[in-house]
């Protein structure tokens, strides 16, 4: 479990019980508040021991996904000392003991639905979206949380002033900063670098001399994605500082996409240490851009533009297209790669941008100088500073700052930083009429489940054709009996995909209810959405995926007018 303290990471503790549980918070997960009437009934030691219970392999019978290996950062000390949930629960339960006699605890449907669909988001565009017809028919999307509070991020914007749509994905590491700062700036950065310089002259004389700012964003945002009022000047002072360079530098060129995608990551990775840097005299401010820069993000982006689809990537979330084939299976279509230890490339990249003498450290442990796994991210500057200037900036800062281990951490083997970088991959797409949609989703989904199966399942469930595979039992003996259980739980499975009016819920429901044969089994999705903050980190990650659905039609009427 993530310490809530800057990037720093401590093992997994299992809290003793006492008189006040941290679960009374004023800020209680959906899943917390609809277990209080139970906890309050002094039910805790079932809904625990229920929990750990091995019942026709449910959940104790999985790995566990918290192993050194799913952590995004883990100081070198603590990489020994992970604990197995099923380890000390007897801390958590009442003095009254239910080991002998363990007794079952699942939410009801109406339940397990309230949890998933908690914060969930759809939105469906106009066919005619004031400029072109739309590519795009909508998306949706949606989070459950794992970490406490969540550190993965959304964000959906149309553009205003030049054509096209984004969206992504950000997935936080260390603390939820970096990643809510990038959700709100990130778009931006985007829209101004791909403003005509017409358009930017204009914005910059509205500001000098006081009028109405032109809208550049139309953002599509569920209640819970907030935006932070207290950084907004500064946010705004640095955009403008990067728009008046832009001006300054224009060379009367078209604006390439990919070249505007890039420059943004870059420049709002550039503004993050910049600030840090610089400081604030409000002093919640100061702490703020602090906290920002010493915790990290990833972020995977679309940007839609009729068949146009550019995908820029930073670290470890993916972009996946669906693809319909003539006898109606799904494909999949990776449009990004991951950077981490798993890609080659990037362990060739990293090696050559160091000395001979760093090969064998500056990848250890498929982790960035043994401790990070992303090898691309904004923030994370103790990967990016020289070590003179950690220090100074640490012994200037606030004094939560300047008595955070972490902070004072320097990384093994750091000798020619900086380490990271948050410059994009950016791959482009024609798309086709046979591309059907595009998923964006944040590690916690792919640890989960196969790009295949994500595709397979979202495609059903927009179509509603459901292709029956023969069903795969993997080596499990099976009885008769049970196959036919396995059989009427498919049956049951068609029937209730129209339960869920969201492709991303849908998807979430499989990522954390599907069952060894890959069926979504409600005693499983039960259990793990009835876990405790302090243990669902144990078991996942927290999960993020957005699903735009394309518009078939527009999308071929616009190749049969390129011939």
């Amino acid at each position: 479990m993530l310490s809530p303290h800057l990037n720093c990471v401590s093992p997994p503790a299992i809290p003793v019980r006492s008189s006040s549980l941290p679960l009374f918070s004023d800020a209680m997960p959906a899943p917390t508040q609809l277990l209080l009437p139970l906890i309050r009934n002094c039910e805790i030691g079932r809904i625990y021991n229920t929990a750990c219970y091995c019942h026709h392999k449910h959940l104790c019978c999985l790995s566990p996904h918290l192993t050194h290996r799913h952590l995004r950062y883990v100081p070198e000390k603590k990489l020994a000392t992970l604990c197995r949930p099923k380890e000390n629960f007897s801390q958590f339960t009442h003095a009254r003991n239910y080991a002998s006699t363990p007794q079952r605890f699942y939410l009801t449907p109406p339940q397990v639905n309230s949890i998933l669909k908690a914060n969930e988001y759809s939105f469906k565009v106009p066919e005619f979206d004031g400029k072109n017809v739309s590519s795009v028919l909508g998306f949706d999307s949606n989070q459950l949380p794992a970490n406490a509070p969540i550190e993965d991020r959304r964000s959906a914007a149309t553009c205003l002033q030049t054509r096209g749509m984004l969206l992504g994905v950000f997935d936080g590491h260390a603390g939820c900063a970096c990643a809510q700062a990038v959700s709100e700036r990130l778009f931006y950065y985007i829209a101004v670098s791909l403003l005509p310089h017409e358009t930017l002259l204009e914005i910059e004389n509205a500001v000098e001399s006081g009028r109405a700012l032109l809208p550049i964003l139309q953002w599509h945002k569920h209640p819970n994605d907030y935006f932070s009022k207290e950084a907004s000047k500064l946010y705004f002072n640095s955009l403008r500082t990067y728009w008046q360079e832009l001006i300054d530098l224009n060379t009367g060129e078209t604006t390439d996409v990919k070249e505007a995608l890039i420059n943004a990551f870059k420049r709002l990775d550039n503004d993050i240490s910049l600030e840090a840097q610089v400081g604030d005299p409000n002093s919640f401010l100061n702490y703020l851009v602090l906290r920002v820069a010493f915790s990290g993000a990833t972020a995977c982006v679309a940007h839609v533009d009729g068949v146009d689809l550019h995908v820029a990537n930073t670290g470890d979330s993916r972009a996946m297209l669906g693809v319909q084939e003539e006898d109606g299976s799904w494909s999949a279509v990776a449009l990004s790669h991951d950077h981490n230890a798993q890609n080659e490339s990037e362990i060739e990249r990293l090696k050559a941008e160091h000395p001979k003498s760093e090969e064998k450290s500056v990848v250890k442990q498929d982790r960035l100088l043994g401790l990070l796994m992303p090898f691309r991210a904004f923030g994370d500057v103790k990967f990016k500073w020289s070590i003179d200037l950690q220090k100074r900036v640490i012994e200037s800062g606030p004094d939560q700052l300047n008595d955070n281990e972490y902070t004072k951490f320097i990384p093994p083997n750091y000798h020619s930083p900086p380490y990271l970088t948050a410059e994009p991959e950016v791959i482009y797409h024609k798309i086709r009429p046979q591309d059907k949609f595009l998923i964006l989703a944040t590690d916690g989904l792919w640890e989960t489940m196969h790009r295949q199966d994500v595709v397979r399942i979202v495609g059903e469930y927009l179509t509603g054709v459901h292709h029956q595979e023969p069903i795969a039992v993997g080596g499990y003996k099976v009885t008769l009996g049970q196959m036919h259980g396995l059989l009427t739980e498919r049956r049951a499975r068609v029937s209730s995909a129209y339960e869920d009016q969201n492709a991303a819920t849908h998807l979430i429901r499989h990522a954390v209810g599907n069952n060894e044969f890959g069926t979504v089994d409600h005693e499983r999705l039960s259990k793990m959405l009835s876990l405790p903050e302090e243990l669902a980190r144990m078991y996942r990650d927290d999960i993020t995926i957005i699903v735009v659905q394309f518009n078939s039609h527009v999308v071929g009427a616009c190749q049969n007018e390129e011939f």
